[in-house]
């Protein structure tokens, strides 16, 4: 007969300790298993959220495009003038370490918005304006602010809308704000707008070259615009506004 063998107390502990340690460790794979599946299932979640975010961005620059083109529908001589300001504006920004994100891009092209309520007679006068007709131009602003008022993600643009004709010196319009009273954005666009239009032709008169372009910028400094966005603007050679120009023709 054989004699029955008996584990010693201590055997008995450390058999349990393993078998313990054993479950501990399958119990810590299944965990990390499952983590893992929580972690490629977030990972998914956000690429298709950035997926829908970036398809929601599109469609707002389309939208704001399509009406930017509306209101430039009516005038055959600023072709582009939205797409090319904006371009500009966000240059000039970038020199000048402004933070400009995609409301205020669509602030920029959609500054003249307003314009829609001015009447073709105004709007295309190949000469001066009668002071009549200078108050009712300049309520476009204010009436593109109004345009705008209720679509929430057009929120910082309509303030580059509202604002963008206000002057450093506070003889501008609507508010008669002035210095850094007026938002940076709206200074920045200024300088923007300004290029554009001189650099343009208009019904009442040729464009001007690129040098002389900024000799005017440069002599309103301090009276039409912020001095220190002029320095920046400054910064900015010729051919980089040339190229954009040339590259929406």
């Amino acid at each position: 007969m054989t004699p029955t063998t008996h584990a010693s107390p201590g055997q008995d502990t450390v058999a349990s300790l393993r078998a313990k340690l054993a479950r501990l460790e399958h119990e810590a794979a299944a965990r990390e298993r499952q983590l893992e599946r929580y972690a490629a299932d977030l990972r998914e979640v956000f690429k298709q959220e950035r997926a829908r975010a970036q398809e929601l961005r599109r469609s707002y620059k389309a939208t704001v495009l399509a009406l930017a083109n509306a209101v430039e529908a009516r005038d055959a001589y600023t072709g582009k003038h939205a797409e090319r300001v904006a371009a500009y504006g966000l240059r000039i920004a970038h020199a000048a370490g402004v933070d400009v994100d995609a409301q205020v891009e669509f602030g920029f092209l959609l500054h003249d918005v307003g314009k829609v309520a001015v009447p073709d007679a105004i709007l295309f006068k190949p000469g001066p304006l009668s002071p009549e007709e200078e108050a009712l131009m300049t309520t476009h602003p204010q009436i593109g602010s109004e345009i705008l008022r209720h679509i929430d993600f057009l929120d910082e643009a309509k303030v580059v809308v509202r604002h963008h004709h206000e002057r450093w010196d506070g003889a501008g319009y609507p508010d008669g704000l002035a210095g850094e009273a007026i938002p940076v954005q709206a200074r920045v666009f200024a300088i923007a707008d300004t290029l554009d239009a001189l650099t343009t032709n208009r019904p009442y008169r040729v464009a001007v070259g690129w040098a002389q372009a900024r000799q005017v910028i440069r002599a309103h400094a301090g009276s039409q615009f912020d001095p220190a966005l002029v320095g920046a603007y400054d910064g900015v050679p010729d051919e980089a506004f040339a190229r954009i120009r040339d590259g929406m023709t």
